[in-house]
């Protein structure tokens, strides 16, 4: 019993020991370390192009006392007018399509219907200009509304793929002065976004007619900014 007694202390000892060894915390790990020398920056690129797309809708309105009768008219003048423009139609020198076409009540003071009206649209689209507007005068059905230029899609390609190259170019050369200006050798890309920019077309408004005949209206396009910006970031160096 007392060889027994005496190991006690010792076998305790050993016992807080390891525990003390198992309660050590263990190595923090290291800091997380930020960028340095990263340079934000954007450059663009713009090319002036001259509009090849013209787009023309013509519209009619009419007002009655129900909304079959109101709907049959709509749809005699669209037919109309469809048949007096598809037969010069041709994919991208001239497209057709309808727009909009509905009808709805009229009410009076006491908040009850008193009649119908309604109004449709048809839209003559394309790169050849003597035959939109010629076919636009064709119908006589509807009237002249809107007037509107742009590019077309292949011009806009065109257009988008050099203002993107000249904006890459700026963007690039700005990168190597301003690393240059901080007294850095060079610089490495760490991301980029390309931001093509879309020109809005150019709208000529007209009022909503309700003549019976599409006079022909002379047409001039003007141009068009197309605009692509290039931002992003570089690890100067």
């Amino acid at each position: 019993m007392t060889v027994l007694l005496a190991g006690l202390p010792v076998l305790a000892a050993a016992m807080l020991m390891a525990g003390a060894a198992h309660a050590q915390p263990a190595p923090a790990a290291a800091p997380w370390a930020a960028p340095q020398n990263v340079l934000q920056l954007s450059a663009s690129g713009q090319v002036e192009v001259q509009q090849d797309l013209l787009r023309l809708v013509l519209s009619t309105s009419r007002e009655g006392a129900d909304a079959a009768g109101v709907q049959q008219q709509l749809r005699e003048a669209l037919d109309a007018a469809l048949k007096a423009v598809k037969t010069t139609a041709e994919p991208s020198r001239m497209d057709v399509r309808t727009g909009n076409f509905n009808v709805h009540p009229r009410y009076d003071r006491n908040g009850k219907i008193s009649g119908w009206q309604g109004s449709t649209d048809l839209a003559l689209e394309g790169r050849d200009f003597p035959r939109i507007t010629a076919a636009a005068a064709r119908a006589g059905t509807l009237a002249i509304t809107n007037v509107s230029f742009g590019l077309s899609r292949e011009t806009r390609a065109r257009v988008e793929s050099e203002a993107q190259a000249q904006a890459i170019e700026h963007f690039r050369a700005r990168a190597a002065e301003i690393a240059k200006a901080f007294g850095f050798a060079g610089y490495t890309l760490r991301e980029v976004n390309v931001d093509g920019g879309n020109s809005p077309m150019p709208v000529v408004a007209m009022a909503r007619a309700t003549s019976m005949k599409a006079e022909p209206v002379p047409v001039e396009p003007g141009t068009t900014t197309v605009q692509v910006t290039v931002s992003g970031s570089v690890q100067a160096h």
